[in-house]
């Protein structure tokens, strides 16, 4: 299966390509025509999808007074405090609202300029996603991969809120740009620039950063094209800019006297690191270090301040002052939570009819939740990231499989093994601990946009062949439409013409399929068709959910990114 795909040449363009520099709409050299308009087009849907809801956005309370503060106080900025004296900061890095910063500065202290960034983020994300899938199997898979991403549920919703959520995606995508032109050359300094990548995104979401390191690692040791002592050294040098990137805030905290800064919420010493890696870290999956605030029972982010500090008192594990009157605002999961910031963080029974607001039928659950090891695979947590998941790990094994005997430095089955280890990671850290927040999922977007679009490929190219192989494709599409159909049963109310619609085109297409194989006379517009129908329906689900952010009441809001039935409101 070697020759499934060929790789492209390193180069994003030729020469020849310089003169139309600013002709952004025409493709670069190397690739077809209708290239580039259809990536402008996909950048299209991604900025209407995350901006369409900018003017009915809330604030996300407390981060936005942090914002504010911010944008107002040089000192503030610095430091990242809550509030204009700068005596105390949330369980956040300064980095977590710089852009908001920017935006606010800019075009004045709004809730929709405090989500502007993030939709920029989304779009820039998108491209790159092109650039990076295109980079490594082709044109195709490039394009399917961006459009995957940019209708993956959760990243619909979070692109459009105020949320340092998808500064930390923007940054991881990023990160493996750079990271790909370093393995294909053994190039050092790309890869110092994605260790500059993820210390900036260690700035928005801190060690949730670092994730990305074991996948990046294990990709370039086994596929650069340089010795192994040169892998080791470059990986340490791009290491140690990492880590300097990284806890450039931190280190500014710990070297400033205590009596000279705010103080850092989240601990009970007044320490940074105990914030970033005890109760931003560790604190997360149950490990308490010294000097870090026990996570509170409801995931909740900690009463700001120290003890007994300013607008910290008697706020026990709520999100401030501002937060106490917004019950039902952030999620309609969180409804009897008293000021919870994430939806059903500690399970509880399903949404039944008697537990929703009148006319919030399409968000009644059919059964609860699940909060252990299993909580990605359905809920609110599986239909914000969730819907490929078949479709993905049959792509990693398969292409593992069929390129089982290339080269060491073979850039697709590389690129196999460092997408994998991402999921194995993020997979792994997820379903560990408590996902307080829907948006943290989004980190396995990219990895799922990238798989699954390889897998379209690669599977459909086998089916046009012949052979054993090409049952994979008709099987790829029957265990999607099944999984489709368990994960949209949570929320059986949610759309259901556009369910049996997805069902029904779906068997029609395997139908033709599997046809097609036995009868091997079928027409050639007839297997187009029915390739075409198939891919269409493993995307249809998603991008439903996706589509949905359209309608306010589905888009989610600042403190629960999620599309469809799962969310809240703008």
């Amino acid at each position: 299966m070697s020759e499934t795909l060929t790789h492209p040449p390193s180069q994003d363009s030729a020469p020849e390509s310089r003169p139309h520099r600013w002709a952004v709409w025409r493709s670069p050299a190397g690739q077809p025509a209708w290239a580039r308009p259809a990536l402008l087009g996909i950048a299209l849907v991604a900025a209407v999808l995350y901006a369409w809801n900018l003017r009915l956005v809330d604030y996300a309370p407390r981060y936005a007074d942090a914002v504010k503060s911010m944008s107002g106080s040089w000192r503030a900025f610095l430091y990242g405090a809550v509030d204009p004296e700068a005596t105390y900061t949330l369980d956040k890095l300064a980095g977590s609202f710089v852009p908001q910063v920017v935006s606010a500065k800019i075009f004045g202290y709004h809730a929709w300029s405090l989500a502007l960034p993030q939709v920029i983020e989304g779009v820039i994300a998108v491209l790159v996603m092109y650039r990076v899938v295109r980079r490594w199997v082709g044109v195709v898979p490039g394009l399917l991969a961006a459009g995957i991403f940019t209708l993956t549920p959760v990243a619909a919703s979070m692109f459009g809120h105020s949320m340092e959520d998808g500064a930390l995606v923007m940054c991881l995508v990023l990160a493996v740009d750079a990271y790909q032109r370093a393995v294909l050359e053994g190039r050092l300094r790309s890869l110092i620039g994605a260790g500059v990548w993820v210390g900036l995104g260690f700035q928005a979401k801190m060690v949730q950063a670092w994730m990305i390191l074991p996948a990046l690692a294990v990709g370039y040791l086994l596929t650069a094209p340089i010795e192994l002592r040169r892998r080791v050294r470059h990986l340490g040098a791009a290491g140690a800019v990492m880590l300097a990137v990284s806890l450039s805030w931190v280190m500014l905290y710990t070297l400033t006297p205590a009596s000279d800064r705010p103080y850092i919420s989240g601990t009970t010493n007044n320490n940074a690191f105990a914030m970033v890696f005890g109760y931003n870290g560790l604190g997360r999956v149950g490990i308490n270090l010294p000097g870090a605030e026990e996570v509170n029972g409801r995931n909740g982010v900690p009463a700001p301040g120290p003890l007994g500090g300013p607008e910290g008192e008697g706020q026990r594990g709520t999100v401030g002052t501002k937060a106490q009157d917004q019950r039902g605002t952030v999620g309609t999961k969180a409804q009897d939570q008293k000021g919870m910031v994430g939806p059903k963080a500690h399970g509880g029974p399903p949404m039944g009819p008697g537990a929703l607001p009148e006319g919030y039928e399409s968000k009644m659950e059919s059964r609860a939740d699940p909060m252990g090891w299993t909580k990605l695979f359905d809920g609110h947590l599986g239909v914000a990231i969730g819907w490929l998941f078949p479709l993905t790990l049959l792509a990693l094994l398969c292409g593992l499989w069929w390129r089982r005997r290339a080269e060491r430095t073979d850039p697709v089955r590389g690129g196999l093994v460092m997408w994998g280890v991402w999921l194995v990671t993020f997979g792994f850290v997820f379903s560990a601990s408590a996902v307080a927040h829907t948006a943290y999922v989004a980190s396995l977007a990219p990895a799922i946009a990238a798989v699954s679009a390889l897998g379209i490929v690669m599977f459909g190219r086998a089916y046009r062949r012949g052979g054993r192989q090409g049952w994979i494709l008709p099987l790829a599409v029957a265990v999607q439409l099944a999984w489709a159909a368990w994960l949209w049963s949570h929320y059986p109310n949610f759309l259901p013409w556009a369910r049996w619609g997805t069902l029904l085109l779906g068997v029609a297409a395997l139908v033709g399929l599997v046809l097609a194989r036995v009868t091997r006379t079928a027409s050639s517009a007839l297997v187009a068709a029915a390739l075409a129908v198939g891919v269409g329906v493993m995307l249809a689900a998603p991008a439903t959910y996706a589509v949905s952010v359209l309608d306010p009441d589905y888009s989610g809001n600042s403190f629960d990114a999620n599309a469809g039935p799962a969310s809240g409101t703008a």
